[in-house]
């Protein structure tokens, strides 16, 4: 059976059904969520069909249809579709093992090929919580962690076993009737001869070049494993924990629709993460090429998507809006950031100037309202949404230039143009003042009080001024116009408190002071919300020229900074203790490299880098902040390594040992370094 054909306005009958009447709890969705026009979401397989139900009379039966079609169907007919975000946590004991995912089962170990680990730890019985000890080089929470951290814990158990128990060691049962795949081998080649391919093992390394291998493939493949150490070595109460989520597109590969239960948050996946929204603001600094930029995308993905996952990519157009990202220069000042002046096009042809808010103060602004919605009341929201649609319908109506308006007094006008913050209004019977322009904010202030406005009195006591503004006449007629077209306002949930993050890259290549202004104050972490509210340059441009501004608590702020960048001095030291400052080093972060997806040009990346930053630490005049980062080397996704030494690090290195004594002869140690890091075999360029 297809999904079933229903027009939109059944669509939309089907949502006041519910609305009314509510989700089963059987119909509820794990994957999608239809996101209607008030912001409520509801599951998309359902809705459709109660449509078809209201539409042709059928019967509310989900089960003809998947949710992939469901999602398809409803986009294809330009409804807004989002992908749900979930999170499970299996709990691995000596007597069982469980998830929070009601669809789990150890019988079917094959469904783990869906699924991607997000953290891994072991519990001990006293609550005591053991992480992975990453390796250099190694990638954090993949398949293999969870089984590393169980080899970390019982290492000198598992290394003191007899052969034949090794051999013999349970790892993994796909499904009851299939046969238990067992062994801790020495090697991947001993693996290999007893039938297990190399490809779908994992390795651990101990005690200075010895290894554990066993056979690993997904995500739920070693539980079993795991299992037998707490089983074999484990005290009472001990415990492994497992956090997941869906792939992405899983679903679609699959085809298949679980009801499952949401896991709580759990954490984030950096560790830099929870000290960022601990601490507000910080900076990363260190060497060059060691991540910080990509780092903080990673962070501020992490702490948006709540831990769920730190790949910016995968944040939906909505959450990309909670980021922004600059990058400071020379060049850049207070008008960039905050609020300036910019140049401006009158409508008799002439030039003048407008103030305009910058990067920092429009992100802010946004993270601003969130934080006050989150405030509100459902009541209050929905009258704000009322009138923000009678204002919307109004202004869509109006034809700019062409409707006349009549103030009390007999005076005709007509609206020229409208931006985010004015009205634009013409006066052609005026002689002194033929134009003059209304602030949108005053209007919808007075909308939104649900005060009556009969006369200009009425207006200056609503603002507590004592004398009559010229344009509160117009703000009358347009106030009344407005009113006209207010609906009754609607029932909607109340808006979610969201975080926003703001990335300046290369912060101290700027001159912090002039840029900041008097936001020094605001953006300390002690000083957030109202308590830190200021006045700022162009204050008495506002239309409110007593309206302060301020960084509420949701607004966090990244910055990265190279430590022998030359214009690091010129840092401003009252901003400095406003941040945190964390050191990358180059030999941090190696796990980045797993991306050139080749472990052998990976070992050899990690070798070359580590010979030639000894190096580079060891000429005098330079130190570990002049080292070479990871992030250079990802370049041999598409050159080679001597491509890499002659067009990237040796035009770096000659920069650092300008002037210094033997120049030729450092760079030769350099060069000498770099390729002490060669595998075997391969060819080196001599030329440079």
């Amino acid at each position: 059976m297809a999904v079933p054909k229903v027009d939109g306005q059944f669509i939309a009958e089907a949502i006041k059904y519910i609305d009314e009447n509510g989700v089963p709890w059987h119909n509820m969705s794990t994957k999608y969520e239809l996101v209607w026009e008030n912001g409520n979401t509801y599951p998309p397989k359902y809705v459709i069909a109660v449509a078809n139900h209201l539409q042709n009379g059928a019967e509310i039966d989900v089960s003809g249809y998947n949710a992939v079609e469901a999602k398809n169907y409803l986009t294809a007919k330009g409804y807004e579709i989002q992908i749900k975000q979930t999170k499970y946590e299996i709990t691995i004991t000596s007597e069982s093992v469980t998830s929070t995912d009601d669809s789990f089962t150890m019988d079917n170990i094959s469904a783990g090929d869906v699924f991607k680990p997000l953290d891994a730890s072991f519990v001990s019985a006293d609550g005591t919580v053991i992480k992975r000890k990453y390796g250099k080089g190694e990638r954090r929470n993949t398949n293999q962690t969870l089984p590393r951290i169980a080899f970390q814990i019982y290492e000198k158990q598992i290394a003191a076993l007899p052969v034949e128990e090794k051999e013999q060691f349970p790892i993994c049962q796909y499904a009851p009737d299939k046969e238990m795949i067992r062994g801790i081998y020495y090697s991947k080649d001993e693996a290999k001869a007893h039938n297990i391919h190399p490809f779908n093992t994992m390795s651990y390394d101990y005690d200075g070049g010895r290894q554990f291998v066993i056979y690993s493939w997904n995500i739920f493949t070693t539980l079993r494993f795991v299992q037998e150490c707490l089983t074999r070595f484990g005290n009472p109460g001990d415990s492994f924990k497992l956090v997941y989520r869906e792939k992405e597109n899983a679903e679609e590969e699959a085809a298949v629709v679980e009801e499952v239960k949401p896991a709580e948050f759990n954490g984030y996946l950096n560790p830099y993460s929870t000290m960022l929204v601990e601490s507000k603001n910080i900076i990363f600094r260190g060497a060059p090429g060691t991540g910080k930029t990509y780092l903080a995308k990673e962070i501020a993905t992490d702490i948006i998507s709540n831990g769920y996952f730190d790949d910016y990519t995968m944040l939906t157009d909505e959450q990309k809006q909670q980021v922004e990202f600059v990058q400071f220069h020379p060049s850049y000042d207070y008008s960039d950031f905050v609020e300036g002046l910019r140049p401006k096009t009158n409508e008799d042809g002439s030039m003048g100037f407008e103030l305009q808010d910058g990067v920092f103060k429009k992100f802010v602004d946004k993270a601003r309202r969130n934080y006050e919605n989150s405030k509100k009341s459902t009541e209050v929201i929905a009258n704000e949404l009322s009138v923000q649609e009678a204002m919307k319908e109004f202004f869509d109506d109006v034809d700019t230039g062409n409707n006349t308006f009549k103030t009390k007094t007999g005076t005709e006008f007509t609206i020229t143009d409208v931006d985010d913050e004015h009205i634009y209004l013409s006066i052609p019977q005026n002689a002194s003042i033929n134009s003059i322009r209304l602030n949108i904010s005053e209007i919808r202030q007075m909308l939104e009080s649900g005060r009556e406005f009969n006369k200009l009195k009425d207006i200056t006591e609503f603002f507590n001024i004592n004398f009559t503004q010229q344009r509160y006449s117009y703000n009358l007629v347009i106030f009344n116009e407005i009113q006209k077209k207010k609906k009754t306002a609607k029932i909607i949930r109340q808006e979610d408190l969201k975080k926003y993050v703001f990335i300046i890259d290369e912060i101290n290549r700027g001159e912090i002071s002039k840029i900041f202004g008097e936001l020094f104050f605001a953006v300390d972490p002690g000083y957030r919300g109202v308590a830190g509210e200021v006045s700022t340059q162009y204050a008495n441009l506002h239309a409110d020229s007593n309206e302060k501004f301020y960084i509420p608590d949701n607004v966090y702020i990244i910055g990265t900074m190279n430590d022998i960048d030359r214009s690091v001095d010129s840092f401003d030291f009252a901003m400095r203790r406003r941040f945190r400052f964390v050191e990358l080093r180059a030999d941090e972060r190696l796990e980045m490299l797993a991306n050139l997806n080749n472990e052998e040009k990976e070992a050899e990346a990690i070798a070359r880098m580590s010979a030639l930053n000894v190096e580079i630490a060891a000429t005098e005049g330079l130190n570990e902040n002049y080292q070479i980062g990871a992030s250079y080397f990802l370049k041999l996704k598409n050159i080679d390594f001597d491509q890499l030494w002659s067009d990237y690090l040796h035009p770096l290195l000659q920069e650092y040992i300008n002037g210094m004594y033997d120049e030729e002869g450092i760079m030769e140690r350099f060069k000498k370094a770099y390729n002490q890091g060669k595998s075997d075999g391969a060819d080196v360029d001599e030329s440079n």
